[in-house]
């Protein structure tokens, strides 16, 4: 297997990128198409002491920046990394594409270079995040602004068999992001939504209020772009707030720093529970190939995670299952 990786992409890169790529490699025994500048790339791994051992170097020699509009990469940056790297993902040349660059950009090029799935009205950005038991995947959380229910009801579809395939959940919960429980609650975006995702051929729950998501309301949750991009937001800020408090509160004084010291353990692991790193990013759904966006200040284990959940979704047929889907809602 190939993963195309954008060695420019994010706010720590090419460094940190390279060092992942490093990791994932020794992890899984996977090749990489390493795509950027490559003298660059050499250099900074030579000083680095990096292996390159399965890493094949593209060169690329242009670079699309984090506040550039997403549609540059279409025009006056059509030689980034990025670019380059989605236009040999749909040459067939590689298996998935990662990237931890320009969130616009990078749906811009999978929708126009690599191309939606049949069927498919939008593409969704889809991260997979902690709760209290385990995970869930928000869907969308930013790609799609403004959207129409069926467009919401293609997210709970796509969801669903991500978290099945890719995440092993058996008949994964899908719920629709509401200000309230009740079936009747919500506006006509929301309401039309959850006429369409009741009858779908998903593990449709109903409403949930965002309060409840930390603590294991659903398996994947359905949200118009906007909605769900304020939400992923606060999500990720409470979760720093609570453990910059916690470490503010050990700190205070000799008792508590002994008080931290008997349970380091448990805080080591609270902390991995509420790290976006451990997660890696989010798949694009909706496209013809894998593409999946890392964070934007990814350091190289989010990378690492990035590129191992990118194998797996390789591996569990995701593109396949989800044409079928939609294929079979079609013809309804």
């Amino acid at each position: 297997m190939k993963i195309i990786v954008d060695a420019f992409g994010g706010d720590n890169a090419p460094l940190e990128i390279i060092k992942g790529c490093e990791m994932a490699v020794n992890e899984k025994n996977c090749n990489i198409i390493l795509v950027g500048k490559e003298d660059i790339i050499n250099k900074v791994s030579q000083e680095n002491n990096i292996s390159l051992k399965n890493i094949e170097i593209v060169d690329a020699p242009d670079i699309i920046s984090m506040n550039e509009a997403g549609s540059e990469i279409m025009k006056s940056k059509n030689n980034c990394s990025m670019a380059v790297g989605l236009k040999i993902l749909s040459e067939g040349k590689g298996d998935a594409f990662v990237t931890a660059g320009n969130s616009g950009a990078v749906v811009v090029g999978a929708t126009l270079m690599v191309k939606r799935i049949k069927g498919i009205k939008r593409p969704a950005f889809a991260p997979v995040m902690p709760n209290m038991a385990s995970n869930f995947m928000l869907i969308d959380s930013g790609a799609n602004i403004d959207c129409r229910p069926e467009m919401l009801q293609q997210f709970g579809i796509m969801g669903s068999i991500y978290m099945e395939k890719v995440m092993n959940y058996k008949n994964p919960r899908v719920a629709l992001l509401n200000v309230g429980v009740e079936d009747h609650k919500g506006g006509d975006l929301q309401h039309q939504a959850f006429e369409l995702l009741k009858n779908s051929k998903i593990n449709f729950i109903g409403n949930v209020e965002g309060r409840d998501i930390p603590f294991d309301a659903a398996d994947v949750i359905v949200a118009d772009g906007f909605t769900g991009n304020v939400f992923l937001k606060t999500y990720e800020g409470t979760a720093i707030a609570i453990l910059n408090r916690f470490k503010a509160v050990l700190g205070k004084n000799l008792k508590t720093k002994i008080s931290a010291g008997l349970i380091m353990s448990d805080l080591k692991d609270l902390k991995k529970t509420l790290d976006y790193n451990e997660y890696g990013g989010a798949p694009i759904m909706g496209v013809c190939r894998p593409v999946f966006k890392a964070h934007g200040s990814s350091k190289a284990k989010t990378i690492n995670n990035a590129i191992l959940q990118t194998i797996s979704y390789v591996e569990g047929n995701v593109i396949s299952e989800i044409t079928k889907a939609i294929e079979d809602l079609h013809m309804k």
